[in-house]
């Protein structure tokens, strides 16, 4: 019973670890949209704008590289858990 709840709960951690990353990965999104449409909003493109464009673009990048790692639920799992 107890090695059916470890798995269990490593299920369930994988899911919203999943979750949490794609959540991110909309946010990151609507973040960088949002800020290209101000920085585009008065015609031009300043220094700062760009500044702000590539940090907001290397951390969605860097975001990405975050990808939980996929845990596979079978019995060899399940042997590993003690």
């Amino acid at each position: 019973m107890q090695k059916n709840q470890q798995l269990e709960s490593l299920v369930f951690l994988n899911k919203l670890q999943k979750g949490i990353w794609i959540l991110g990965i909309a946010a990151w999104i609507f973040g960088l949209c949002d800020r290209t449409t101000a920085a585009l909003a008065d015609g031009y493109l300043n220094a700062l704008d760009m500044v702000l464009l590539f940090t907001a673009s290397f951390f969605f990048v860097c975001w990405l590289f975050l990808k939980p790692a996929r845990v596979v639920a079978d019995k060899n799992t399940s042997k590993n858990l003690n």
